[in-house]
């Protein structure tokens, strides 16, 4: 297949990564109109925003990524394009936390089937040496869906209502689904240097114990996938409840603080993949450990960053510190999700991305939000208005945890990347 085939069908999964974010991110900005109207507490919001989508997109995202190691990943991914574009526009329609907290759980059955069957496509359509840059501007897709989100969400709600900017970003995402249906599914290992052996008729596919015996022997992945999982605690955690911070610490409005925060997060998310991906090709050929050593080095640099700039008490001081921990919080995306996809054969890959995604999710998703929306609250009594500047300067020390675990991963790497090869 051509190159321009394939940055063709790249800028298509990019597009579809997009929306997933768009749709799964902005309750983040419309968390403060939501609060309002249904009179809801900070820990409702957290599990509305993280719980609730988090449950069902990291149960079924396994059995998911097992159909698609065996059919058509374009055909799962098009089929979960258009269940979580109606079930966001869904959300417009509820009237009460029980309905809303519904409708988002149906929203992660969708988006459950979008990931990684992707992560597998990327891995047939570029070979080893672009992977980690190809996988980089694929998970573009969550800063600019992250601040699209936050952006649109605070305009259609300030203009309209936050049910209006539910029903406009979920209907906008059915547009995806004729293009990736028109996608061209790739031969499974194609540009792999050991593909796997075509499979015999009396030779069944793994299985999922198949699978999680070939990771119970990587302990890299279990450094990479709980490293990954400390990030996402910080990382979807901050996402959520940045927009908030921006209102109730600097009296912004919601307008004010979509725009401050979704420019944030567009460039520094960029930045920070870019860099991330990049540096994990330039050097993770000859040394393996560097897809773990990167994210560890990110990680501990982020800690004093966002300390300094949650704690300013002027605007521009705190948006302009917050730009470079912004950048560093996904650096580890290009590197960790290339490294688990190296550590098992081809025909394993979608259901080791599940395993992954299920803990980075469950953990980072699930928890995240809602430990700090809770914290938040139980220091509302102590620090009023600012217990959320408090409870989020807290919810960073997970960065600590996943630069131990990212290092801790960075010695074995080698070892379990190169017993990987081969066919399943």
């Amino acid at each position: 297949m051509s190159l321009t085939y394939r940055a063709y069908v790249l800028a298509i999964l990019v597009a579809v990564y997009t929306f997933n974010f768009i749709d799964r991110q902005i309750v983040g900005i419309l968390a403060v109109p939501i609060k309002s109207e249904l009179a809801l507490t900070d820990t409702q919001l957290g599990l509305m925003g993280g719980l609730a989508f988090a449950l069902f997109y990291t149960l079924l995202g396994i059995p998911i990524a097992r159909w698609a190691d065996r059919v058509s990943r374009v055909g799962i991914m098009t089929a979960a394009v258009g269940l979580w574009s109606v079930m966001t526009a869904t959300c417009g329609l509820a009237h009460s936390f029980g309905q809303l907290f519904l409708a988002r759980l149906g929203v992660g059955v969708g988006e459950a089937g979008g990931v990684a069957p992707a992560y597998s496509l990327i891995c047939d359509y570029f070979p080893p040496e672009q992977r980690a840059r190809a996988l980089g501007v694929y998970s573009f897709g969550i800063p600019i869906g992250s601040a699209v989100g936050i952006v649109l969400g605070g305009f259609i709600s300030h203009w309209m209502s936050w049910r209006m900017a539910f029903f406009v970003v979920g209907l906008a995402g059915l547009v995806m689904v004729p293009l990736l249906k028109a996608v061209r599914e790739p031969v499974r290992g194609g540009f792999d240097p050991q593909p796997a052996q075509p499979m015999r008729p009396n030779l069944a596919p793994p299985t999922l114990l198949d699978v999680l015996a070939a990771l119970a022997r990587k302990p890299s992945f279990w450094g990479l996938a709980l490293g990954a999982a400390a990030c996402s605690m910080a990382g979807y955690g901050l996402f959520f409840w940045m927009p908030s911070f921006f209102v109730r610490s600097f009296a912004l409005t919601l307008v004010q603080a979509s725009l401050a925060y979704g420019a944030l997060v567009l460039a520094g998310g960029l930045a920070g993949i870019w860099l991330g991906g990049a540096l994990a090709d330039a050097h993770g050929v000859r040394h393996r450990a560097a897809y773990a050593l990167i994210p560890a080095v990110a990680s501990l640099a982020m800690i004093p960053c966002y300390g300094v700039g949650i704690l300013a008490s002027k605007l521009w001081i705190c948006m302009a510190v917050l730009g470079v921990p912004t950048a560093l919080g996904l650096a580890w995306l290009g590197p960790v999700v290339t490294a688990v996809q190296h550590l098992v054969p081809p025909t394993m890959r979608a259901t080791a991305s599940a395993i992954f995604l299920f803990i980075n999710n469950l953990l980072g998703l699930g928890l995240g939000t809602t430990l700090i929306g809770a914290l938040s609250e139980a220091l509302r009594v102590r620090a009023g208005v600012e217990s959320l500047r408090y409870a989020i300067l807290a919810g960073t020390g997970f960065y600590l945890i996943a630069a131990v675990l990212f290092l801790w991963a960075s010695r074995r790497l080698a070892k379990d990347w190169e017993s990987a090869s081969g066919p399943a």
